[in-house]
């Protein structure tokens, strides 16, 4: 789809006149920078019934209801927000002035930048929309992460991003990859992740939100997509935060399925010489996207398709699922700190580990490369469990106990067994040893 990207006050202008939307903004954490837009757009009128910002605490939760989290920067908060606007709206507006219009309600609850720099700028953001008078409302949400180092310029952000909301929903709804693509217009880039996405209502009934979150990595809005046992997309924190997360890596289209045995093995593992409880560990298998990523290749649609029925394959194996365009381990580990967990594991096969200690595959600053990267994948509590494989020439299996490793890389390489930050998967059996 062929499409005309817009100035945001020209977009603001074009729904204002557009006589049939017609709504409420809602806005909590950052003031009313997308009713800001329509108001300077002007005829405001046209598009706006009511604006509002309820910040303190107990006006907000007299409103919308106290949060059983305490949280207010949370897709909960927004659900209600939503339902409560949106069924004000109908139940207060009626009669002939109101029977053409299509009704919406947007929210969005942020917290920006404070003024001491040290919290986690984010944000969620949803608009429920009619595409038709008294119609069943259709629900557009998703997460943020504000990048930019001035609160200033986040709330700039956020009033783009709004703007590109509404009317990617009125504008965009029947092309989902257009719908996506046009929240990020006029925005700098580096300024802004989308890192979640969720459709519902009956103009998304055919949409697959897995495929949508997939395509949100493919556009580089971001680095990684995870979802539940249920298939259902999660934001990253909400799902991680002090939790104890084991991964298996995984990368699509390799030849042989995801060896659980020793995987199950390195999870048991990981829990014994942890200490940890049961509840509190979130195992997950990673599927990389990067063969399929090129610098110069844009995804087709049939490429999307074939990733997320992998994806949906071992959801179905009961285990959460996250998707990334991580090469290396250390970009894994620095995604997962965001999050905040108790711990992570990262289960691996030797031959990834012979790979990074193994100098012939770097250039001529191999040791820098490998202090940075040992650096930032062991300062984020990780620790990486390695599954052995069988070398058919050398006719035996591989460990770190007879891995080659190159000399200049070995003390390193040694203090590191040595302490734990990588170890061998323990009992395993010689027959789930695989061919690399």
């Amino acid at each position: 789809m062929v499409r005309e990207i817009l100035e945001t006050k020209r977009k603001a202008l074009k729904i204002n006149l557009d006589e049939p939307i017609y709504g409420t903004f809602a806005e909590i954490g950052a003031g009313q920078e997308v009713a800001r837009n329509f108001f300077t757009a002007g005829a405001a009128s046209g598009t706006v019934a009511k604006t509002m910002s309820a910040y303190d605490m107990v006006f907000s939760n007299s409103i919308y209801g106290i949060e059983k989290s305490g949280r207010y920067v949370t897709e909960s908060r927004l659900d209600k927000m939503l339902y409560h606007e949106f069924n004000l709206l109908s139940e207060r507006l009626f009669g002939p002035k109101y029977n053409t219009k299509t009704f919406f309600a947007f929210a969005c609850t942020v917290t920006t930048l404070n003024f001491n720099k040290t919290n986690d700028p984010h944000g969620w953001l949803g608009i429920r929309f009619q595409l038709t008078p008294g119609g069943e409302p259709n629900d557009i949400i998703f997460h943020v992460k504000l990048l930019d180092s001035d609160a200033s310029l986040q709330q700039n952000v956020l009033g783009i991003l709004g703007v590109n909301l509404v009317y990617a929903a009125y504008y965009y709804h029947d092309h989902v990859q257009s719908m996506i693509e046009s929240l990020a217009d006029n925005l700098s880039a580096g300024s802004v992740e989308i890192d979640l996405i969720t459709l519902s209502g009956p103009i998304f009934k055919d949409a697959n939100n897995l495929l949508v979150n997939l395509y949100l990595i493919a556009k580089g809005f971001s680095g990684a997509a995870i979802f539940d046992k249920e298939g259902n997309a999660r934001q990253s924190k909400d799902l991680l935060y002090k939790k104890d997360v084991m991964i298996l890596r995984t990368k699509f289209g390799q030849k042989s399925t995801p060896n659980f045995d020793l995987f199950n093995r390195a999870v048991e593992q990981f829990k014994r010489s942890q200490k940890l409880k049961d509840e509190n560990v979130i195992v997950m298998i990673e599927i990389l996207m990067t063969n399929l990523l090129g610098n110069s290749k844009e995804l087709s649609d049939h490429d999307l398709t074939l990733f997320a029925k992998r994806a949906e394959e071992l959801i179905g194996t009961g285990n959460n699922v996250i998707v990334s365009n991580f090469t290396r381990n250390h970009k894994l580990a620095q995604y997962l700190s965001m999050c905040m967990p108790h711990s992570v594991g990262i289960s691996t096969n030797i031959a990834n580990l012979k790979n990074i200690f193994n100098s012939s595959n770097y250039g001529e600053n191999y040791t820098d490369e490998l202090l940075s990267y040992i650096s930032d994948l062991f300062s984020k509590k990780v620790k990486l469990y390695a599954y052995p494989y069988l070398d058919k020439q050398e006719n035996q299996i591989i460990t770190t106990r007879n891995m080659s490793v190159s000399a200049e890389a070995k003390p390193l390489f040694e203090f590191l067994i040595q302490n734990g930050y990588i170890t061998d998967i323990d009992d395993y059996d010689a027959k789930d040893v695989k061919t690399v």
